[in-house]
């Protein structure tokens, strides 16, 4: 006996493009923006114990790596798609590209597929400028930033937004790249400085971010080049045989990390013994233990990525997204009569020549349709850096 169709049983999936983020980043700010997903990403961090969490899968090859990122609690599962490959300049694509999916776990009916490539840098810099927060020095107010490529903008954006940091040193071995970021910085009314070299831009920094993207065991930062009490930012170190910080450096302060069993196999700290101590970030949003001890103390944020900031930054982005009223409401699971009758979409091929994309006010979403549990905060925007990307 045919069953009749459940009302309201699947909504359709809310689709978000590149175009999309950038028009939310445009409405907000992308500085309010990057503190905003860093609002969700404290606020998830906090519920560590509430998510089943696993370290990426990852695909290698002498190209790049390909990689899936997965995490849930018990009312939604997400998913990214990743990968990293340092050549792709050369044939114009993006070193770095993604997208990503929220899905109910009650049913498993997938609400928002995104872009994540434009997504990843915020969330990126998102965590590195909350991480920052909770152990550089309250004083900072000069950042070094070794790497200037497709991240860097966002994390020069998201320390002056979230810690009034103004002042930026600039190194990068392809010196056409740092004259790009010192142009975008000077629009955002921040003073750049480019340096001849890593050490260069070391001097008299606050704080230090690496986010080179050479898949190699480079020393980027040695012994002798971080002054004390600096805390040092590790972006580019993120897959086995790829890393940028001297085991001296490493050793020399507390390293904290996303995820521990994922970043001694990413990050810069597999060069070290296995019983290295680290601490990991909830452990410190979450008051249970302790970030910066004294001001002349070196510190470590040894960034690989963690699919909970993904979760996070997804979270924050269908929230916008609806608020703004962005996106387009996507026909990727059927609607059938008969759930138990997929072989009728090929018995009425008629009914399947409409558009995939269903019209966006046909789609009520809301906070409860994306099964985001937590409201979203959204910070006032800074004047500095209001508008830009």
């Amino acid at each position: 006996m045919t069953q009749p169709a459940l009302h309201n049983a699947h909504l359709p999936t809310l689709f978000l493009s590149s175009d999309d983020i950038a028009a939310v980043v445009t409405a907000r700010g992308l500085g309010a923006v990057i503190a905003g997903v860093a609002t969700c990403i404290e606020q998830d961090f906090v519920r560590w114990e509430d998510f089943d969490k696993s370290p990426r899968l990852a695909n290698h090859s002498k190209q790049g790596v390909i990689e899936l990122m997965p995490v849930s609690d018990d009312t939604t599962y997400s998913v990214k798609y990743v990968n990293g490959h340092p050549k792709n300049f050369m044939t114009g694509l993006p070193t770095v590209m993604a997208f990503g999916c929220l899905a109910r776990v009650d049913t498993g009916a997938p609400t928002l597929v995104s872009e994540l490539t434009l997504t990843t840098a915020i969330r990126t810099a998102a965590t590195s400028a909350l991480v920052a927060k909770h152990v550089a020095r309250p004083d900072s107010t000069t950042m070094a930033i070794i790497g200037n490529g497709a991240q860097s903008e966002f994390q020069c954006l998201g320390f002056a937004h979230m810690l009034g940091i103004h002042m930026f040193r600039l190194f990068d071995v392809d010196a056409t790249a740092s004259h790009k970021l010192a142009r975008h910085l000077a629009n955002a009314g921040l003073l750049a400085t480019i340096c001849d070299s890593a050490a260069q831009a070391c001097e008299s920094a606050d704080i230090v971010t690496t986010v080179t993207a050479d898949k190699t065991n480079a020393l980027i930062i040695t012994p002798g080049m971080l002054a004390a009490g600096t805390h040092l930012n590790a972006v580019g170190g993120d897959c086995p045989g790829k890393t940028e910080i001297h085991p001296q450096v490493l050793a020399s302060g507390p390293v904290f990390v996303e995820f521990e069993p994922q970043t001694r196999v990413e990050g810069d700290i597999q060069m070290l013994d296995p019983d290295f101590a680290v601490t990991e970030l909830w452990r410190v949003f979450k008051g249970e233990a302790t970030g910066r001890t004294h001001p002349a103390q070196i510190t470590v944020f040894d960034s690989v990525g963690f699919a909970l900031e993904d979760f996070s930054a997804m979270r924050y982005m269908g929230q916008a997204a609806h608020d703004l009223g962005l996106g387009q409401a996507l026909a990727l699971i059927p609607a059938l009569a008969d759930p138990k009758n997929l072989f009728a979409l090929l018995e009425q091929p008629h009914q399947r020549r409409g558009p995939s994309l269903v019209a966006l006010d046909t789609f009520k979403m809301g906070s409860s349709a994306l099964h985001m549990p937590v409201p979203v905060p959204v910070p006032s925007t800074s004047p500095t850096t209001q508008g830009r990307s």
